[in-house]
């Protein structure tokens, strides 16, 4: 006979558009800093050094302390505050000032390519890079969230301007472009509820098709580079192939590699989709404060309904 008490027989809420919002930038910064931590190795030194990484400890190549984010999370958070300053708009010149403020800040990371681009902003003046076959790197997609939250409810033309707006300044690559706009469309129907096959089958097949390279079922992805193909193939492997938010980032970090921003794209996916209880309390706890609550902060923010 069945036990069930009557919560557990209670349908549950559905999760609001603000709580995935919520969970999305909490996924993202969790999953920038569980990574940190074995980015660059490969998958057999992460199983020599510490068995299966599941925890916010910090350390890794740039010496961190347990819950302390890297330019994934600390660029996002820069871009938000520029499209919060413009009335929700992403204009290409304040991301570009963003971004020099926030390099100028001395960051714990910073790209090639995005040092590169930057520098040339400050000599030219100019917010878009030049477009170039070799800038197809991740640093463009692993800080876009805030462009999808404020673009929600855009339409397509729309919203593909705004992705641009903010990756040219430092990626002007059609193979990032095709990335950071499928992106934004999976978080915007993750947001609205869509389940994993409705967005697997309305975006990402649409990319493959536009882009082989970024079929992803041929091979397991480990030690994943910062090239946006090696990045989504560890990302949507990692999102499609677990079934919550805490198995995902385990996953997809354990895979070692570029693992911060694997681990930050997959966090605002699975955080998305499953919503802010699915955040493991333990990475919450040790979440660097601040970055924690101007995540939180962002989140309602940025959502068009509150600005």
């Amino acid at each position: 006979m069945l036990n069930l008490s009557c919560a557990a027989l209670r349908p549950q809420a559905p999760l609001t558009v603000e709580a995935r919002a919520l969970a999305a930038y909490l996924g993202l910064a969790v999953g920038d800093a569980l990574g940190a931590t074995v980015e660059f190795l490969t998958p057999k030194e992460i199983q020599l050094q510490i068995g299966v990484h599941r925890n916010l400890t910090g350390g890794g190549w740039l010496k961190l302390r347990p819950g302390v984010v890297t330019d994934d999370t600390t660029m996002s958070l820069a871009l938000g505050d520029a499209i919060l300053a413009c009335q929700g708009q992403v204009e290409p010149l304040a991301a570009a000032q963003a971004f020099d403020r926030w390099m100028r800040g001395k960051p714990v990371d910073i790209g090639n390519t995005v040092r590169r681009n930057l520098v040339r902003f400050r000599q030219t003046g100019e917010p878009h890079a030049l477009p170039s076959e070799h800038d197809a790197g991740n640093g463009a997609a692993m800080r876009l969230l805030p462009v999808a939250l404020a673009t929600l409810g855009q339409d397509a033309d729309s919203v593909r301007a705004a992705v641009h707006a903010q990756a040219h300044v430092t990626h002007h690559n059609a193979l990032s472009d095709a990335a950071c706009e499928t992106l934004v469309a999976m978080v915007h129907d993750l947001l609205a509820g869509a389940d994993k096959k409705t967005v697997l089958q309305r975006h990402v097949q649409p990319l493959v098709q536009q882009y082989p390279l970024f079929a992803f079922r041929r091979r397991r992805c480990d030690n994943p580079s910062g090239y946006i193909v090696d990045t989504l193939h560890a990302v949507f492997q990692a999102f499609f192939d677990t079934d919550g938010l805490e198995d995902c980032l385990v996953d997809v970090v354990n895979r070692g590699g570029d693992a911060d921003t694997t681990g930050a794209i997959a966090g605002m996916l699975a955080g998305a989709h499953y919503g802010p209880k699915a955040i493991p309390r333990r990475w919450l706890a040790v979440l660097d404060a601040k970055t924690r609550t101007a995540c939180e902060t962002q989140a309602w923010l940025l959502l068009p309904m509150h600005r």
